[in-house]
């Protein structure tokens, strides 16, 4: 018996010390945060009208580079649509959703070390959608403040309803996330790879399999350097996410995907991993 409860004693106390270390080793040995707030210094957007986006990437001498910013072809759009109304009808009929298809990305990023790890790279799981055009955005935030009270099932339509028009309304150049969990006090890997590189490489687990090599976006909603569009694109990101899943106290971080690359991963003799977008340099 005694041993037994030394035993108990000693995973509890085990347990005891990861709870108090957890927040502790979660960070790397670079700071970003300026209080509760940061600004990403390795993206550079000033030229996003023009379709270029400048990064410091690690790997390349950690120098500012210039990419050619892409649209997303239509196959990917077409699965994508497909993919989220299918869950959407599901829902509906109060079925389990697909863990696969364009809502659950794989992220995959590489920079910096986290104090709890010897690798710097790494790889999460990230709930992934579209960012409305400039010119909608204003008028699609208002559209969802103004029918967030209504009842889930008719919400579930509403949400139909925008990706029947995603072509119009949705931004092809982007993809969006949130960064849920980083704060000050403790740091996802991915969050951290980002503000030191930011170029990231994302795959859909699917048939069609699509793969997005991207230059990602860190925004912070209380940074005082947003631009007004940015602060839109935060609001959005947050928003759609309440729309969804149910109101939160505070705002997340919105991660931007801007995409450079596309491939086409599925299993075939045309397929494999080629590049489709740009389709020549």
């Amino acid at each position: 018996m005694a041993n037994r409860l030394t035993y108990g004693m000693i995973v509890g106390l085990v347990a005891i010390f990861a709870f108090v270390q957890a927040g502790q080793l979660e960070h790397s040995k670079i700071n970003f945060w300026n209080g509760t707030t940061f600004h990403q210094q390795t993206v550079d957007t000033s030229k996003c009208d023009q379709g270029i986006i400048r990064a410091k990437t690690y790997g390349e001498g950690n120098k500012w580079e210039e990419f050619k910013i892409r649209e997303i072809p239509d196959k990917f759009l077409e699965w994508n649509i497909k993919g989220r109304t299918e869950n959407l009808k599901k829902i509906k009929k109060r079925e389990f959703p697909s863990f696969a298809g364009p809502h659950n990305a794989m992220v995959a990023t590489q920079g910096i070390r986290r104090l709890d790890t010897q690798f710097t790279i790494n790889n999460a799981v990230k709930g992934m959608g579209f960012v409305p055009k400039k010119d909608k955005m204003k008028e699609t935030i208002n559209f969802l403040k103004s029918t967030i009270n209504k009842d889930t099932q008719e919400k579930l339509d509403i949400l139909a309803s925008l990706y029947n028009k995603a072509d119009e309304l949705f931004d092809r150049t982007k993809q969006i996330s949130l960064e849920l969990y980083s704060n000050p006090e403790f740091e996802t890997h991915t969050f951290l790879n980002q503000m030191f590189n930011p170029r990231a490489a994302i795959v859909f687990l699917d048939i069609p399999c699509f793969e997005l090599k991207v230059i990602s976006q860190l925004l912070h909603p209380e940074d005082p350097e947003l631009s007004q569009y940015e602060k839109d694109m935060v609001e959005y990101a947050n928003l759609i996410h309440s729309y969804f899943h149910g109101k939160f106290d505070n705002m997340f971080i919105a991660t931007i995907y801007h995409i450079i690359e596309v491939y086409d991963n599925s299993p075939g003799k045309k397929t494999r991993g080629i590049r489709i977008v740009p389709v020549k340099q």
